[in-house]
């Protein structure tokens, strides 16, 4: 695997408002009328050059109902067989789609965006194995469309900022990360998180976000030793990751959908360390020490919910005609599926996507 090297914030210091337009007005689509959806429209609304266009769902009604509370123009529903995201990828007016559906449904939901000549924001994981995210990047390349994973958090000032403290040489030589995500979700075993047929489990959901913090710091590891608790459905109800690298350094980052965590993170170097407490997704401060010294306390505070960052980098790079994003490019979403897929085969966690 290539290493991740963290990149800059792509706006300037100066410009950290996100609903500050950066060129054209963009008419988005939303596939999906779940929870996720409501948030990220809420800060999508935000954004002086977006307009909340479009909406899709199985149902017509449901989509009428999302559209006219949620401030968008149109609704699309499944009709004379032919799905409503089918139906608003192939609606003319819709400039970007974003795709808010369980994991199983992004390869077919994005992979259809494309073909119909749409950029595309699909949440994270991307899609369900690598060989479904190689699948989509070839297609994006080929058509020279824009395609991005929708990981919200690397684009955060505050994340940002701990990566770049990391690297700057304050702490020294970064030695070891921890990272821990955990709360009991519903115990319906029909529900999304826990279906084997959507991608369900505490991996593809929570592992994404603690994961970061060492990709983001110290780049894709050498070796990965996983081990997780399986539910009856056959998917992991809770994981713990140990990544090694050649030059010593270590990460240990545990997932859980059975048990509250501190959600705290700790990157500890030679010289000095970093922590977080309370949000290992969207820090508010981070606090830094050097050696023995007093700890410094950096604040940060996020427009909207905190996806309003991802959703202007989107937006950016479609105005300037990128197809790829500097700071979430295709190869790391890639070579997360490729890792993810490693975890899985060590898990004994399989999916039907797998066996297509």
């Amino acid at each position: 695997m290539a290493s991740l090297i963290p990149r800059p914030w792509l706006l300037s210091q100066e410009q950290q408002n996100p609903a500050v337009a950066t060129g054209r007005r963009l008419r988005w689509g939303m596939v999906s009328t779940g929870s996720i959806v409501q948030k990220v429209s809420a800060d999508l609304a935000l954004l002086q050059d977006a307009e909340l266009y479009a909406v899709s769902s199985r149902s017509q009604q449901s989509a009428d109902t999302f559209a006219s509370g949620h401030g968008f123009s149109l609704g699309y529903g499944d009709d004379g067989g032919i799905p409503g995201y089918r139906r608003m990828v192939e609606d003319p007016e819709v400039d970007v789609v974003y795709v808010g559906t369980p994991h199983a449904q992004h390869y077919e939901v994005a992979r259809a965006a494309l073909e119909a000549g749409k950029p595309v924001l699909v949440e994270k994981a991307l899609t369900i194995n690598a060989r479904e995210a190689e699948s989509l990047v070839s297609l994006a390349r080929e058509k020279g469309l824009f395609l991005m994973e929708a990981m919200w958090s690397r684009f955060l000032p505050s994340m940002q900022r701990a990566f770049e403290i990391a690297r700057s040489g304050e702490l020294g030589t970064v030695q070891w990360i921890s990272a821990d995500l955990g709360f009991p979700a519903p115990a319906n075993p029909d529900a999304r998180i826990w279906a084997r047929k959507d991608g369900g489990g505490a991996l593809l959901d929570l592992s994404v976000y603690p994961l970061l913090w060492p990709l983001g710091i110290l780049g894709f590891p050498d070796s990965v030793v996983a081990r997780g608790t399986l539910t009856d459905q056959g998917v992991d109800a809770q994981n713990l990751l140990s990544l090694g690298y050649s030059g010593g350094a270590q990460a240990g980052l545990n997932s859980s959908l059975v048990a509250h965590g501190p959600g705290n993170v700790v990157v500890a170097g030679d010289q000095g360390v970093l922590q977080t407490f309370g949000s290992v997704n969207n820090p508010k401060e981070l606090h830094i020490r050097t050696g023995w010294s007093d700890t410094r306390v950096e604040s940060f505070e996020t427009v909207g919910t905190g996806y309003s960052y991802e959703l202007r980098e989107v937006t950016r790079c479609i105005q300037q005609g990128l197809t790829e994003s500097p700071t979430m490019p295709w190869s790391d979403s890639v070579d997360v599926m490729r890792l993810f897929d490693g975890v899985r085969a060590q898990l004994g966690v399989t999916y039907p996507n797998d066996e297509h």
